[in-house]
């Protein structure tokens, strides 16, 4: 029934999450409280378009928010500041080679005065994932120096992103440009941005319904798929052709 969520136990199974579709209108997409963190339960999640978000102090809250926010691959926009940064900056990108200290500077109270979601718990839950092969950074160097990355969790043809930092201007940028072309070069359909900030809309992603979504996951999620590190030799940026899009 709508108003009410459902409070998971610990010692329920994984799969007990209610239908995505009675989550909450306000606020927009909480569905349930409580439960655990741990891999089977925060993959289970997954599947279902189902994300944990709370703050300290809070129990563990699941929400899948209608509309939702994505990003295709093929779509990113790319601005020709952009585009010269990439080429004239230095930066170069890697994927899963720092992903602690990328959920760390996420998380950091320095870099988001504001406050942040991802507690001591959260980043242990995802440090977990990422050794099972499932969680994975794209990491923006300069001069050997962390300036920027992103890290999310991938199933099927599906990559589910979490969080982005920078500390050089673009730096974000150029590793969700680096992330698009290994989504593209792998075949996976979609990025699930979660909820919608101007920072996101500006760089291609789209509002799309909860159904429409959770009917993309459906096709998508099961695909063929082996988790594993995606670290791969440095990629110097500079020498890519100009998107299609810029």
């Amino acid at each position: 029934m709508r108003g009410s969520i459902v409070w998971l136990s610990e010692h329920d199974s994984p799969d007990a999450f209610p239908p995505v579709d009675r989550a909450l209108v306000e606020p927009d997409g909480l569905l349930a409280a409580g439960g655990d963190l741990s891999p089977t339960r925060l993959l289970a999640a997954y599947r279902r378009g189902i994300f944990p978000w709370y703050s300290r102090g809070q129990p563990i809250l699941w929400w899948c928010p209608d509309p939702r926010a994505v990003l295709m691959p093929d779509q990113l926009k790319v601005s020709r500041s952009l585009l010269k940064s990439s080429r004239n900056r230095g930066f170069v990108t890697r994927m899963d080679t720092a992903f602690r200290d990328v959920i760390r500077a996420c998380g950091s109270s320095e870099l988001r005065p504001g406050g942040t979601w991802l507690s001591p718990e959260m980043r242990a839950a995802y440090i977990k994932l990422h050794k099972q092969g499932f969680a994975h950074s794209v990491e923006t160097w300069l001069d050997d120096k962390l300036v920027g990355g992103l890290y999310g969790v991938a199933l099927g043809r599906m990559f589910f992103g979490e969080s982005m930092f920078s500390t050089e201007r673009d730096a974000s940028k150029v590793a969700l440009k680096r992330l698009c072309e290994e989504l593209l070069a792998r075949g996976f359909h979609m990025i699930d941005c979660q909820m919608s900030t101007p920072h996101l809309m500006s760089l291609g992603a789209q509002m799309i319904p909860r159904a429409q979504f959770t009917e993309a996951l459906t096709e998508h999620v099961n695909g063929p798929f082996e988790p594993g590190h995606w670290n791969e030799a440095a990629v110097p940026l500079g020498n890519e052709a100009p998107p299609a899009n810029v």
